[in-house]
């Protein structure tokens, strides 16, 4: 009886141990053969504008490299914050992530509003896809011809100039409200139901300014209805080479939009790095980078942790603008 007890334990032992040793093994081939299943990709907008070309750009290269389908899932609404919400309560396997925005994920939050995800606990970061620069536009009935010009002029007549914007605690309205945290100029602010009707008031010179994308001016520039002041990305971009950043005038300044992917918290960091790496492959290709400047978007590429830092970083400064300009959400 004590013997067939000693064999028993000797028996369950041994395999406890093997399950042991084998563990790491089962680990590391699950790692090497990810992904073997299509991942979901939530796009938080609808189809069209510049949101969701980025993510079938980046998902058709990854298609390509990985071997298996990145599908695109559309969830808007709410200002993006519904499908933000559906990339944070996702499965943590790496088989599904976000496109997620500066919008869902800062600029809603820097407004206090009650959110059903936390942009710095809930998610694990990937990497930065693309900046869309903020273009600073201008009626030519405007006489200011470069950024210190307007402010001087919007100091001498305080209110006088009026901007436009797609509404209240869009990032078009609060890159204005940043210049004026910088400059002390004072503007009168317009906000529009869209940005369709600001446009349209801003050729006919109903309105003076407005931050908008380059996309979005490049044909009202083309045939001088419009004049292009400076561009909100701290650096000039390659994408209008001549037109001066505002921060070449007003250092700090810093007014862009960015898209990128990220996973659920606890995403599998072999998932994170080999999405990564194939990112950063993906904006070192001139034909892919191409097709995203067609659309008026700089590729870009950032590790995990600088797009965490990123988030971090423009959550604090965007939530003093709002708190300082005492803007409250529509």
């Amino acid at each position: 009886m004590l013997t067939r007890l000693f064999s028993c334990r000797c028996m369950l032992i041994l395999a406890m141990l093997t399950l042991t040793m084998l563990a790491p093994l089962t680990a590391n081939a699950t790692e090497a053969n990810y992904p073997s299943k299509p991942i979901r990709v939530i796009v938080p907008y609808p189809p069209g504008g510049s949101t969701d070309p980025t993510a079938r750009a980046y998902a058709n290269w990854l298609t390509e490299k990985f071997g298996v389908a990145l599908i695109i899932d559309n969830r808007p609404g709410a200002g993006s914050t519904i499908g933000h919400g559906l990339g944070a309560r996702a499965t943590p396997d790496g088989y599904t992530i976000l496109l997620g925005t500066s919008g869902g994920l800062v600029v809603s939050a820097a407004f206090g509003s009650p959110l059903s995800y936390n942009p710095i606990k809930d998610f694990t970061p990937i990497a930065i896809g693309v900046y869309a620069p903020f273009l600073l536009v201008v009626h030519p009935g405007v006489p200011a011809k470069n950024m210190r010009e307007l402010i001087d002029l919007a100091k001498a007549q305080p209110y006088k100039i009026n901007y436009g914007s797609p509404g209240t605690g869009t990032p078009n309205h609060l890159g204005m409200e940043l210049l004026t945290a910088l400059t002390g100029a004072k503007f009168t602010h317009v906000p529009y139901k869209g940005g369709g009707a600001a446009t349209v008031d801003l050729v006919a010179g109903r309105i003076q300014a407005i931050f908008g994308s380059i996309p979005q001016w490049q044909p009202h520039l083309g045939v001088g209805k419009v004049r292009a002041l400076a561009i909100g990305h701290p650096k000039r971009s390659h994408l209008m080479p001549d037109t001066p950043a505002i921060a070449e005038t007003f250092p700090g300044f810093n007014n862009t939009t960015w898209y990128g992917f990220l996973g659920p918290a606890g995403m599998p960091n072999h998932a994170v790095q080999k999405i990564n790496a194939e990112m950063k492959r993906a904006t070192e290709n001139a034909n892919f980078v191409k097709g995203l400047e067609a659309i008026g978007l700089e590729p870009a590429w950032t590790s995990s942790k600088d797009m965490g830092d990123l988030i971090r970083n423009e959550l604090a400064r965007w939530t003093k603008v709002v708190r300082d300009a005492g803007i409250k959400p529509e």
